[in-house]
């Protein structure tokens, strides 16, 4: 076999050389492809290390652009068992920059009225016509019409996410709860006064725990708004609060509101007539004065006896009853009937000094204790308090307090005598139960008990009754005043209760503001026959879910009371018989 030629294979030394040169050209390609690789994973890890930093220490707020800028996120509200009140959603915005539409504007205005009708088509089309910067078309849009608009194409348009509040109860509790504005900052109710803790970072993921209890709230509503229907009220308002704690259970204020569109409102809608309204809320002060009178030793119990004329003269005026006796009464007897003229006598006896003392211990001649900013002062007479005001003020007339206020006296008057400021946050360890401050004595905390439960048995407050619940309680009819004089066909009713009365637990109060007469009440306007049935109604359905057990055993001890009611009517008999 021949070898190979020299022309054909290269000599030894050069093909060392070229298999070298490949090497080294190898070596400096992976050298490169390392160098390529390590400066990729450098960038990579900078820019994973700088989302990093921003999510933990950026500053998100001055981060948010357009539409969301100015908007913070907020804590949730809900009410005492967890279940939501107010939270924070993700949702749409539709907005339009008519200064950058480039379309046509008149197509643009017919599209836009066809798919958001709340605005016509001249109003849209004038809107994109003005030359202003920016408007917002429609706030927690719903996705399908979000896909609609985006389908329009046009530039001017700006559909974007943003926070926003959201109360998924709707009405409920809109009062306590109250609304945020246009820049996610509260605007009233909870909102308002609770707007720093639900707005802080720090605090945002634990929920505001309100006193609230959705199921009594949305059964006074109810119960409430019913009535207001029934006797063409022009108004209402209830409270339901713990009478050891001060918790408030529910409290309304009607006609309501949709915190959810604060921006329909009207302005009687937004009142709250259960906090900042103040009204002269008539005879279911008259406790108040029994109790002062007692705790004093003007009065000694309730066989005590008044003279009870048909008309009482006092100081140049005259004090009527609706249900006169013409005759010597009981103590009893003056709260059963609700004598004014039996108790203005109480109060004059009681006199002035001592009764604005008592008043001033029990709240009633300041604003309402309350966490809510919406407040409202009660009205006294003043300079004129003199000692036919003390008369008045005596059955309910004179001074105007809100109905909270009222709640808040027969909580004190039943838990012992001891009063605790009431509070719409739940009582817990971020809220616990403050001493409270004596007012009444435990003895006429205890009395009061069979009086007012006798208002109901036999008295005004008949139609109040809720077998097995023991409800006591003072019906009030108090004549409005207009243009500076007492009305006599316009009245203002309320009922303040408690149950059940043998062991009190809970006070309920409800008012209507200016109830009309109808046939099942025969012509009359009276507590007795509208405000009191709201509170039969709604202890029958609150008290299973409060826990009490109806029971048609129990009682206070009425052997306390009753003599001193059956004795006066056998008088009565004797004298009629003599007649």
């Amino acid at each position: 076999m021949n070898a190979p030629t020299p022309a054909l294979v290269a000599p030894r030394p050069e093909r060392l050389r070229l298999v070298g040169q490949r090497r080294q050209l190898l070596a400096v390609m992976h050298q490169r492809l390392m160098f390529g690789m390590l400066v990729y994973a450098g960038i990579v890890a900078i820019i994973a290390l700088r989302i990093l930093y921003l999510a933990a220490f950026g500053d998100h707020a001055g981060r948010k652009e357009g539409l969301t800028a100015l908007i913070p996120d907020r804590g949730d509200i809900v009410d005492r068992n967890g279940d939501p009140l107010a939270r924070t959603i993700d949702a749409w915005t539709i907005a339009i920059h008519p200064t950058k539409v480039i379309g046509d504007k008149l197509a643009l205005a017919r599209r836009l009225a066809q798919l958001m009708p709340e605005q016509s088509e001249e109003q849209y089309f004038a809107l994109l016509k003005s030359g202003k910067p920016f408007f917002y078309l429609r706030r927690r849009a719903s996705p399908s019409l979000v896909e609609a608009v985006n389908a329009i194409g046009e530039p001017g348009l700006a559909i974007e996410r943003e926070p926003d509040r959201l109360y998924p109860q709707t009405t409920l509790a809109a009062h306590v709860l109250g609304f945020t504005d246009i820049d996610g900052h509260g605007a009233a109710g909870v909102e308002r006064a609770f707007d720093k803790y639900l707005s802080d970072p720090a605090t945002r993921g634990n929920p505001l725990v309100l006193s609230i209890d959705s199921r009594v709230q949305q059964a006074l509503e109810h119960e409430l708004g019913d009535a207001m229907s029934t006797f063409s009220a022009i108004g209402a308002a209830g409270v339901v609060m713990d009478v050891h704690t001060g918790e408030i259970i529910a409290m309304t204020s009607l006609p309501t509101m949709n915190p959810n569109a604060p921006g329909q409102v009207t302005p009687d809608q937004m009142f709250n007539r259960a906090t900042l309204g103040v009204f002269e809320l008539g005879s279911t002060f008259k406790p108040f004065t029994l109790a002062m009178a007692m705790d004093s030793g003007v009065v000694r119990g309730p066989g005590q006896i008044y003279n009870c004329p048909n008309v009482l003269p006092a100081y140049g005026h005259l004090i009527h009853d609706t249900h006169p006796f013409g005759r010597q009464c009981s103590v009893a007897e003056i709260m059963m009937e609700s004598s004014n003229i039996g108790m203005g006598q109480m109060a004059n006896q009681l006199g002035i000094a001592r009764q604005k003392a008592w008043l001033k211990k029990m709240g009633f001649l300041d604003k309402p204790e309350i966490e809510l900013r919406e407040r409202g002062r009660p009205l006294t007479p003043g300079s004129r308090w003199g000692p036919f005001e003390t008369m008045t003020i005596g059955f309910g007339q004179g001074i105007a307090v809100a109905p909270l206020q009222l709640a808040m006296g027969y909580a004190t008057l039943f838990d012992n005598g001891v009063y605790h400021p009431p509070t719409i946050l739940k009582r817990g360890p971020n809220n616990p139960l403050p001493a409270g401050r004596r007012v009444f004595s435990e003895e006429t905390s205890y009395k009061m008990r069979a009086l007012l439960r006798l208002v109901v048995m036999k008295g005004t407050g008949k139609k109040a009754d809720a077998p097995g619940y023991r409800i006591g309680g003072k019906t009030g009819t108090a004549q409005k005043l207009i243009n500076g004089h007492y009305s006599q066909t316009i009245n203002l009713t309320s009922f303040a209760g408690v149950f059940p009365m043998d062991d009190p637990r809970y006070v309920i109060v409800v008012m209507l503001d200016e109830p009309k007469a109808t046939k099942d009440t025969y012509g009359f306007t009276t507590a007795g026959w509208n405000s009191a049935p709201v509170v039969s109604r709604t202890v029958s359905r609150i008290a299973p879910m409060l826990g009490i057990i109806p029971d048609m055993n129990r009682e206070p001890n009425m052997a306390e009371v009753l003599p001193f009611v059956q004795e006066a009517k056998k008088a009565v008999k004797q004298e009629s018989s003599k007649d």
